[in-house]
């Protein structure tokens, strides 16, 4: 188990579903957290942590908050399709504000950006080779587009400021899958956990990017950076396979493309898109 970390560790999105485990569990190895969220925290505060409710928005707090932090685990923000307006804010402008933070701090930003980003590749049939890190992007919504912008930003503030930073394409973190997509995508909390702890735990990051699943044999995904970082999932969507491997939407749109149920939010095509984003239909 690698040891605490040196200096604070700010997590933003604390009150969200990750948030809440992250701030429980990494509390719990003896890490020294801030905490916040635009949302009260509706747990009891974890020993070695503070709650500070905030704005993603306030740019100046959050300069405050992650004064003499050593990473920011940056889970805040809109998580779900929503209109560009809702995204815009939380999502860019927010995410602006936490790489000036880093930036100043010279701390090290752990992004939770999402398969949405890649959403519009098509699944993998039989042997098909599987979706490599560094595949163009294709958002399957605003939400997606936000992470796709989220990336770009953390490649742009490594090369031109030196901010190293971590970026977990999130698959479907839950207690456990609810449907046969999920055999491919689910991350396991322990997993994600596992994978917080090494991507601020590892000596250098650099600009990296994780597919962020559990060791699923059905995954759509293939290479990518986490080796960097020295983390390898522990946990299997295989398990549920008989209970959840039947499970499926029924919608030709949604069992086609990667990032299911998001691709299908106003879609308004009469046809799928070419498999290349630049081909012609």
């Amino acid at each position: 188990m690698p040891a605490a970390p040196a200096k604070p560790v700010l997590l933003t999105g604390a009150s969200g579903n990750l948030g809440r485990v992250l701030a429980r569990e990494l509390a719990a190895l003896g890490w020294t957290l801030r905490l916040t969220d635009i949302a009260a925290f509706p747990d009891p505060v974890p020993d070695g942590a503070t709650f500070t409710r905030m704005d993603l928005a306030d740019g100046v707090g959050l300069l405050r908050l992650a004064e003499g932090c050593g990473a920011i685990l940056h889970f805040g923000g809109i998580s779900v399709e929503q209109p560009f307006g809702t995204v815009l804010g939380p999502n860019i402008q927010g995410l602006y504000h936490v790489y000036e933070a880093a930036r100043r701090e010279a701390a090290r930003v752990i992004f939770a950006s999402s398969n949405h980003s890649i959403g519009f590749h098509e699944r993998p049939q039989g042997n098909a080779a599987k979706l490599d890190v560094d595949c163009a992007f294709r958002p399957d919504g605003f939400y997606g587009l936000s992470k796709a912008y989220g990336e770009l930003m953390g490649r742009t503030y490594w090369d031109k400021h030196g901010v190293e930073n971590v970026n977990f394409r999130i698959g479907s973190c839950f207690p456990e899958p609810v449907e046969a997509r999920m055999l491919a995508t689910w991350l396991s909390f322990a997993d994600l956990v596992r994978l917080c702890e090494a991507a601020v735990t590892a000596p250098r990051s650099g600009h990296c990017v994780i597919w962020a699943c559990s060791n699923n044999p059905a995954s759509f995904w293939g290479r990518d950076h986490r080796d960097r970082i020295g983390w390898q999932p522990r946990d299997s969507a295989e398990a549920y396979r008989d209970k959840v491997g039947h499970i499926t939407s029924g919608n030709p749109v949604i069992e086609r493309y990667q990032g299911g149920g998001y691709t299908a939010i106003d879609y308004s095509r009469t046809k799928p898109s070419a498999a290349d984003a630049f081909d012609l239909d």
